[in-house]
């Protein structure tokens, strides 16, 4: 049984519920979802993997770091100490992997650009390169980030044409846009496939 911890600030967390319920059937993973709300909740489901949704990232920084929920600062920690377990961070997830403000370094190799795809009426869908998968995948972006800077430690995921729109630094993916919102699982099959390696790998 695969643990997964879903953060629940904002964004479209049930179509990631659904993305997840799906990629279990076709993995033939089983898994439990968790809501995480608060840094306990965190604690108490010992996930082995963690999906950061969309949202509002300046909303979500505030309502992570209250005090009442301390949320953020228990995931980067958590994600910190177990480098290589698996996270899978879209559009404004991918903005606090690239960009934790908690004064630790980034969790992904990149610097991105909030709304850099423009506003929500700039949102469109597109075919695009799923590295990560080997094949193409339907790209979803709705006032997406742009990753204006890989580093080293970057490995690119996912491209639109020629501009890289997702990357990995350990096994921790950062996409711009939103796999969830697609008729596919195949980034949150990703996660589960990876994380059921590291824990047969562990025994």
């Amino acid at each position: 049984m695969i643990r997964i911890g879903l953060v629940m600030l904002q964004g479209a967390r049930h179509s990631h519920i659904s993305a997840l319920e799906s990629a279990s059937r076709e993995t033939g993973i089983d898994i439990e979802v968790h809501e995480l709300r608060k840094s306990s909740d965190l604690e108490s489901s010992e996930p082995h993997a963690i999906v950061i949704p969309g949202g509002e990232s300046t909303t979500m920084r505030l309502t992570g770091n209250d005090p009442a929920s301390s949320l953020l600062p228990a995931v980067f920690d958590w994600i910190r100490a177990y480098k290589e377990r698996p996270v899978l961070g879209t559009c404004a997830g991918a903005i606090l992997l690239a960009e934790p403000g908690d004064g630790g370094e980034p969790l992904v190799d990149a610097k991105i650009d909030r709304n850099g795809f423009g506003t929500q009426a700039d949102s469109f869908q597109s075919r695009i390169e799923a590295t990560a998968l080997g094949r193409e995948f339907p790209g979803v972006f709705i006032r997406a980030p742009r990753f204006i800077e890989t580093g080293d430690k970057a490995q690119v995921t996912a491209k639109l044409d020629k501009e890289v729109v997702g990357v990995m630094t350990h096994n921790r993916m950062a996409l711009s846009f939103h796999p969830e919102l697609s008729n596919d699982s195949g980034f949150h099959e990703w996660l589960l496939l990876t994380a059921e390696k590291l824990e047969a790998d562990s025994k």
